[in-house]
C-alpha cells in the first residue's frame, strides 16, 4: 500500500548517509567506518523490503523514506530467489560489520545503540529472509515460524487450562447454559450504537491522548485521523505515514464494544502504535539518520515490540481502577448504556484475559494441519468464547497473517515483564522504560 514520503525526512537521511555535518542527536553515529558500513547495509535492506512487498501486498507496513526508493522497487519485481541472495549477503556483511569484531572500534563500539542498531538489522533481515522462503512455498513448524520472523517462541497451553477459566466465568454470568453464549447475551448490552461510536472513540482517544504527555515527549505536530471500515480480519489497524501522522481505521463489521474503544485508542493512538512510530522517527531517523526505520516489514520481530508495548500501554496509561472509572463515568453515558451491570462486565474483562492464548493454540493446531477449518473456529468458541462471527474473523486473521498472532499477547507479557523488571512499582520509572523502549531499535531478545 502507498505511503506518503516526506521531504524533511529524506533530506535528514541523505545528510546523514553522505555524513555532510547535519545536526545530530547527541550520540548520533559519528563518521568512521562501521557507521558507513551499517547506513549502507540499512539502505540495502530498505530497498530490499520494499522489493520482497512487490510479491507480499501485507508486508511494507509502513514507509516514509526517500521517495525515488519507492518509485525504483516499482519498476521492477525482483524474483524472490534473487531477494533471497541478497538477504544472505546483507547477513554475511552484518558478520563483519559487527561492533564487537575488530574493524568495528570507536564510536560504534562504545555506543549501546548502535551494538542495538547492529543487532536490529541482523534479525530483521534474518526475518526478511524467512519471510522470503515463505512467500516461495516453505513451511515451518509453528515455533520455528515465530523464532525466525518474530525471535521469541510463545509459551504452549493447554485445553485444560482454557477450560479452567471458562468454568470461572460461568460461574458469574447470568444464566444457564454453554458459556459462551451466556456470555455473549450478557454483552449485548454493551454494544456500543453506531450513531454513538464515534463521539465514544473520540472521547477515549482524547483521554489516551492527554495521559500520555505526561509522561512522553510526543515529536511537535504529532496527529492521527480516524476513520471506519468493514470487511477486515482485524478490529483496528493504525497506518503510520511519517511526519509523526497516522491514520487509524476501525472495523465496524462487528458490534465494538464497550470496553474496546479504550483498549482501541490507547493500543492504536497514546501510548501505543503511533506513539511509537513517531517516537522512533523522531530519535532514530530524524535525530541519528538511521534509514531502516523509514520502513516497517508487517512479519518482523519489530511488530512483537510494537504489538506487545500497545497492549501494555493500556494498563499503563489506564491502571485497571482508573480505567474502570473512566468508563463508567464517561463513557456508558456517551454511549447510551445502563452502568447498572458494569461491575460484572468489568470482572468479565479480566477473567477474558486468561484466555488470551486461545488464538495461539488454535493457529499452533490450524497452520500444522491437525484441526480444518471447522475444527478450529470451535475451538476458538469453545475455548475463547467468541461468537461465531468472531470465531471467523480470528480464523480469518490466521489465514492472512499466520503465526503474527503471538505479538499480541507474548508481546505483552514480554514487554510487561521487562519494563516491571527494570523499574519495579514505580510508575513514572514505569513510563521511562516504557519511553526507553519506544525510542529505541531492540526486540524481543534484548527483552529477556
Amino acid at each position: 500500500m502507498k505511503r506518503s514520503a516526506n521531504l524533511a525526512v529524506a533530506v535528514a537521511l541523505a545528510c546523514a548517509l553522505l555524513e555532510t555535518g547535519c545536526q545530530r542527536e547527541p550520540g548520533g553515529s559519528a563518521p568512521g567506518g562501521d557507521a558507513m558500513d551499517l547506513n549502507r547495509i540499512a539502505e540495502a535492506y530498505v530497498k530490499l523490503v520494499l522489493a520482497v512487498g512487490r510479491h507480499d501486498p501485507d508486508y511494507v507496513d509502513a514507509y516514509y523514506g526517500p521517495p525515488e526508493w519507492r518509485t525504483e522497487s516499482e519498476a521492477a519485481t525482483v524474483p524472490l530467489a534473487e531477494l533471497r541472495i541478497r538477504a544472505g549477503k546483507l547477513l554475511n556483511e552484518l558478520d563483519t560489520a559487527a561492533p564487537e569484531a575488530g574493524s568495528a572500534s570507536g564510536s560504534a563500539a562504545g555506543d549501546p545503540l548502535v551494538r542495538l542498531r547492529h543487532t536490529y538489522l541482523t534479525k530483521q533481515i534474518r526475518a526478511v529472509a524467512t519471510r522470503i522462503d515463505i512467500l516461495g512455498g516453505a513451511r515451518l513448524d509453528f515455533d520455528d515460524e515465530t523464532r525466525a520472523l518474530y525471535d521469541a517462541v510463545a509459551p504452549v497451553h493447554t485445553e485444560a487450562e482454557f477450560q479452567a477459566a471458562v468454568h470461572r466465568l460461568g460461574a458469574i454470568l447470568p444464566g444457564s447454559g454453554p458459556v459462551a453464549g451466556r456470555l455473549d447475551a450478557f454483552r449485548k448490552a454493551f454494544v456500543i450504537p453506531a450513531d454513538r461510536l464515534d463521539a465514544v472513540m473520540k472521547a477515549a482517544i482524547a483521554a489516551c491522548r492527554e495521559r500520555t504527555p505526561r509522561h512522553l515527549t510526543l515529536p511537535q505536530g504529532e496527529s492521527f485521523t480516524i476513520a471506519y471500515v468493514q470487511d477486515k480480519p482485524w478490529s483496528a489497524y493504525n497506518w503510520y505515514k511519517g511526519n509523526a501522522a497516522s491514520l487509524i481505521e476501525v472495523n465496524t463489521s462487528l458490534p465494538v464494544q464497550l470496553d474496546q474503544a479504550l483498549g482501541l485508542a490507547c493500543h492504536e493512538g497514546y501510548p501505543g502504535h503511533h506513539a511509537y512510530n513517531a517516537l522512533l522517527e523522531h530519535h532514530l531517523v530524524r535525530g541519528r539518520g538511521w534509514v531502516e526505520f523509514t520502513v516497517y516489514p508487517l512479519f518482523s520481530p519489530q511488530s512483537l515490540i510494537a504489538e506487545g508495548s500497545a497492549n501494555y500501554g493500556v494498563d499503563l496509561a489506564f491502571p485497571e481502577g482508573e480505567r474502570t472509572a473512566f468508563e463508567k463515568d464517561i463513557l456508558f453515558p456517551l454511549a447510551g448504556i445502563d452502568a447498572k451491570n458494569a461491575a460484572t462486565y468489568f470482572e468479565t474483562r479480566q477473567l477474558l484475559r486468561e484466555l488470551d492464548y486461545v488464538t495461539n493454540e488454535a493457529a499452533r493446531g490450524y497452520l500444522a494441519g491437525r484441526m480444518d477449518a471447522e475444527a478450529t473456529a470451535a475451538f476458538l468458541v469453545r475455548n475463547g468464547l467468541r461468537t461465531e462471527a468472531r470465531a471467523r474473523q480470528s480464523l480469518s486473521f490466521i489465514d492472512r497473517y499466520r503465526t503474527y498472532v503471538i505479538n499480541y499477547n507474548l508481546g505483552q507479557d514480554l514487554v510487561r515483564s521487562y519494563i516491571e523488571r527494570q523499574a519495579g512499582p514505580d510508575v513514572s520509572a514505569r513510563w521511562r522504560v516504557f519511553g526507553e523502549l519506544l525510542s529505541t531499535p531492540r526486540l524481543p531478545g534484548d527483552l529477556q
